[in-house]
This record gives structure tokens, sequence and C-alpha cells, in this order.
């Protein structure tokens, strides 16, 4: 019973669950038909809808093109506005109101780029042509203005002013200014101690000028402000230079001068290029940089344009130095002009930096060769000079030959120059080698010169002046190059070869101008009398000593005569000399004189015969060499 109770029941719960199952499905079924019927309706409704949605969009961007249009009516209705506005303001100038006159103007530079981009709208035409004509308008004032203020304020630089500020030629020079300036016109320097450059304009004009230039370039007027600023400005800077005292010189003018006026302009135009270079060219530079900043390629054309009159001038002069005729003397002038610009050569290719100057850098380098190459020539004309140099009358007192000190003189100065003229000559100078072409240069120089003094000396008639003049000239030789930097490129063993060669002349002068007279005090040059009997046994007759005695005083005071007009200029050589004289005549006439001087003792003519004494001989002898004028200098 039990057992089938609980199967009838499970066979309920399963029948009971087959039925809701079916239910189930059939409510599934309907959902399914009723949510298709759904979609049918909602594409149906879409379908519907569509037309309305196109509508609606429409109908919303129709309201966007309204609002827009009415938005650029409005900007439309407000740029016809704008020359009404502004005109007054820019027919009014700047004169009174440059900020208030700037703002009308750059608004109406902006009302002509607005129309000329609109120029469908109706009635733009009218409104840009107004506007162009009123900007004109405004463009003419404002040239006006920059020209007034320019001419203004431009004035030149006193000379005084500029001497002052230049550095010393000893110092390292000053900062100098680049192509890329900046607003406010510093200067970046790659030296360590800034330069202050003169002030050219009015420091609160500067920004003035420059906001006009930046409006007078975006409105197209840049040739017109260029030609105004260039016309002022290079004036102003050729006005500063003639006040210093620069001249507009050509070749002939050159050529015309006296060398002693020449020499002086030369050194003037050194301080000149200096002044220029480091100071107005400078100074130009900043005063473009602040004025035409941010405004290449106007700004490097101008500062060309300012400067180009002023640089031709300075280096036309160094041009016709350069190709003027050759002469010895200007080879140092050449050398100070050469150094100057090879020193200011740093500095021109940094103020002349930009592409517009390039034909002035180039015009410098031009210079700085032709200098360099002139200089050589000359140098090498000099050293022919001095061989072929001709002068057949002898300095009468055998002294310095003003060839000799010429030559010296020049070969000092040019040690003055050595590393310029070691450079000139293509000397490449090794590490220990203190031989340089320089030095090679000046020995032959030297060889040349003796050369040349030993044939002026056969132009003497007495040996022994022929040998005073070489021995004096040799000695100067000897004794500058010792004093001077070219000792230690001439070597200790040049200085003691021409030394020895001093001596030898010395030596051949003793032996020519006293050879005889000592002779006379010896015996060996008696020309008279002979051996004979004599009171005192001697062997020589008294007419013999007399003869000897009589030659011996005339000989002395024909030296004596000669000798004291003759020159040695040197004291030390001068008395070197008289004592070489009188170390050997003095101790033959003291002993001639102890000898024979008894034997005249009864003659009533003695004191015709021993007319002097040894100290009156040492006393005369300290007389020769001065140079006298020829009188009897006997006391």
């Amino acid at each position: 019973m039990g057992l089938f109770s609980e199967v009838e029941e499970l066979a309920a719960r399963a029948q009971f669950m087959r039925e809701s199952l079916g239910k189930s499905q059939s409510i599934t079924d309907s959902m399914i038909t009723i949510l298709g019927s759904f979609d049918h309706r909602l594409s149906t409704l879409e379908t519907v809808m569509r037309p309305t949605q196109v509508r609606t969009h429409a109908y919303r961007k129709a309201h966007e093109n309204i609002d827009s249009t009415l938005k650029a009516a409005e900007s439309v209705l407000t740029q016809f506005d704008v020359s009404r506005q502004v005109e007054n303001k820019v027919l009014k100038g700047p004169e009174n109101d440059l900020g208030g006159f700037l703002v009308a103007v750059d608004q109406l530079q902006n009302n002509v780029e607005y129309f000329t981009l609109n120029s469908s709208l109706k009635a733009s035409d009218g409104a840009l042509n107004h506007a162009k004509g009123l900007l004109t308008k405004g463009m003419t004032r404002l040239t006006e203005e920059f020209k007034a203020l320019l001419v203004q304020h431009s004035k030149p630089v006193e000379p005084a002013h500029l001497t002052d500020m230049l550095p010393n030629p000893t110092k390292q020079a000053a900062s100098s200014p680049h192509g890329g300036g900046s607003a406010d016109g510093k200067i970046d320097s790659p030296q360590v101690v800034p330069l202050v450059l003169p002030v050219l304009l009015v420091p609160r004009i500067v920004p003035q000028l420059r906001e006009m230039a930046q409006r007078l370039v975006a409105a197209g007027y840049h040739q017109h402000c260029l030609k105004i600023y260039r016309d002022v400005r290079a004036s102003t800077l050729e006005q500063s230079l003639r006040k210093l005292g620069v001249e507009k010189l050509s070749k002939d003018d050159v050529q015309k001068m006296q060398w002693e006026t020449l020499e002086g302009k030369i050194g003037n135009w050194i301080q000149y290029m200096r002044i220029s270079v480091k100071l107005l060219f400078a100074a130009e530079r900043k005063l473009c940089d602040q004025i035409w900043y941010h405004l290449d390629p106007h700004r490097e054309k101008c500062f060309a344009d300012v400067t180009d009159s002023s640089v031709h001038m300075l280096l036309s002069f160094g041009e016709a130095i350069a190709k003027s005729k050759k002469s010895p003397e200007k080879l140092f002038v050449l050398l100070d002009m050469y150094e100057t610009m090879c020193n200011l050569l740093p500095e021109i290719e940094v103020v002349f930096s930009g592409e517009s100057a390039l034909g002035m850098r180039e015009a410098a380098i031009g210079l700085i060769r032709r200098l360099a190459q002139t200089a050589k020539d000359t140098f090498g004309d000099f050293e022919d000079a001095v061989g072929k140099d001709a002068t057949k009358t002898p300095v009468l007192d055998g002294t310095v030959h003003p060839l000799t000190s010429y030559v010296i003189n020049y070969v000092k100065f040019l040690f003055n120059y050595q590393s310029t003229l070691n450079q000139l000559l293509g000397d490449r100078q090794r590490e220990g080698k203190p031989n340089s072409q320089l030095a090679a240069v000046t020995m032959r120089i030297m060889a040349v010169l003796q050369t040349n003094l030993d044939s002026k000396a056969k132009f003497y008639r007495d040996p022994a002046l022929t040998h005073i003049f070489l021995m004096n000239n040799i000695h100067y030789m000897v004794r500058s190059v010792r004093r001077s930097e070219a000792k230690d490129l001439f070597g200790d063993d040049w200085v003691q070869r021409q030394r020895r060669i001093v001596q030898q002349h010395a030596n051949t002068y003793q032996r020519a101008a006293w050879g005889k007279a000592l002779g006379y005090l010896s015996g060996s040059a008696a020309s008279s009398g002979g051996l004979g009997s004599s009171s005192d046994g001697s062997g020589i007759s008294k007419s013999a000593i007399k003869e000897r005695f009589k030659n011996f005083n005339l000989l002395f005071d024909e030296l004596y005569q000669r000798q004291t007009q003759w020159t040695i200029p040197d004291n030390e050589l001068r008395e070197a000399v008289r004592l070489a004289v009188a170390e050997v005549l003095l101790p033959a006439y003291r002993s001639f004189i102890k000898r024979y001087s008894a034997i005249l003792e009864s003659s009533k003519s003695n004191s015709k015969y021993v007319r002097y004494s040894p100290e009156d001989l040492d006393r005369m002898l300290s007389e020769f060499f001065e140079g006298k004028a020829r009188v009897d200098q006997r006391r």
C-alpha cells in the first residue's frame, strides 16, 4: 500500500511537470509572436518618423547658419566701422601721441588685411580702398616722424670723446658686436673686458624708432624707411670721421706729399682705423641691431649701407699707401699699418659679419695682403739699396758714415717688428732653434754694408785715415748690436769676430800713422847726416841728430794738425787708441831725448830742435780724434 501510493504520487508529479513545461513552451511561443509583432511595428514607426528627423536636422542647421551669419555680419559691420573710428587719430599723426597712433595704425593694417581676405563681401571694395588710402596717409606721417626724430637726434661724436674712450693699444680690445643683435642692444663679447661704446642716439628714442620701423616694414615701406635711415646715419658717421680728421685722399694726393707730412697722416690713419672699428662702426652696428631688431635681411643691409662710404674712405688711404712708390723709410709705417689691420681683423669680421657686408670684409683682407706684399718688397729693396749706395765723397774726419748709422738704426727698428717680419718672410721657427729668416736677412745686410764700407774706404788718400774710418764704422756696428735685441740673433761668434776686425784696423792705423815717427826716434828713418865723430862719442854726428829731431817735430806737427781733426766718436775706443799710441811713442821719445839731448845742450838753438817734452806729447795726444777745426792747436 505504501509503495503503491508513492508511485502514484510520483506519477502525478511527473504529469504536472509535463503540463507545466507544455504551458511554458506555449507562453514562449506567444512571447516570440508578440515581440516579432513589436519589431515590425517599430520598423514601421521608424519609417514613418524618418522625414520628421530630416526636417528637424535641417531646421537645426538653418538655425546655426543664421547664427553664424549674424555673427559674421556683426564682424563685418565692426570692420566697416574701424576706419571711421581711427581716422582722426591717423590724420593727426604721431607727433603728440606716438603710442596711440601706432595702435590706430595696427588696427587699420588689420582692417586692410581683413577686407583683402574677404573681398567677396558686398561693399568690401569701397571699404578696402578707404582703409588703404587712410593707411597710406598714416604711413606717410609715420615716415616723416621717423625721419624727423632720426635727424633731430643724430649728432656727430666729438673727437675728444672718442679718443678718451679708445683703449690703450697694448691692452686687449673691447667687445665687438655681432650679427645677431637683441632688442635692448646688448652685445655678447668674446673679450674679458667690455668696451663702452659711444651713445649715438638718446636711449629713449631708440625704442620709438624701432616701433616705427616695424610698422613701416610691415606696411611695405621698408625701402623708403631704409633710405631715410641710411642717408641720415651715413651722413652723421661721415661727419664724425671728418671731425676726427679723416680725409678723402687719392693715390695721386699721396704720391705728391712730402714724406714728413705723409708719415704724420699714416700715424693718424692708424688711430682713425682703431677708433672707427672699435667705437664708431661697432656703435653703428649696435644701433642697427636695436632699431631693426628681428627685421632681417633689412638689418644687415641697413648697416652695410650706412658704413660703406666711410669704410671705403678709410681703406682707400691704406690702398694708396700700399700702392705708392716704395722707399726704405716706408717699411716701418707699412708694418704699423699691417699690424693694425691684422689686430683689427677679428673685430672687423664680427662687426661686418652679415652677407651684405661681405665686400667690406674682403676689402679689409685685401688691404692686409697688399700691405704685407709691399712691406716684403720694401724690405728686399732696402737690402739692395745698401749694397748699391754709391756715395763717393768720404766723410772727412773718418767718423761713422751716414749709411752705417742709417742701416744700424734701421736694423734696430726691424727688431721691434721681429715677430711680424718673421711671419711675412715665411719663417717657421722650430722650438730650440733661435735662428730665423729675419736674423739671416739682417746678417746679410750687415755683410753687404761692410763690403760697401770697404769700397768707400778706398777713397781716402791717407791709409791711416782709411783704417780709422773702418775701425769707427765696424765698432759702431758691433756696439749697436751688443746693445740691442739683435745680439741674441747675431750670436757671440759674430760679435767677437767683428771686434777682432776692429782691433786689426786699430793696429794697422798705428803702424801707418806712427811708423815713420818711431823710425826717426829709433834711427831707422834718419834721412841726413850719418856716422862721424862727435863730442860724446856716440858715433852719430850732431847734424844727424838735429835732422832727426827736426824731422820728428815736423812729422808730429803734421800728425797733430791732421789727427786732431779726425774723429773717433766712441769715448772708450778713442781713449784706447790714444793710449795704444802713447804706450809706444812716449817711451821711444823719452829714450831718444835722454840719449841725444845732451849733445844739443851747448847749442844756442837747443830749443829749436827739442821742442816738446814727453809731457807735451802726452798732452797733445789727448787732443787727437776730437774732430777739431783746422787751426794751430799747439800751446
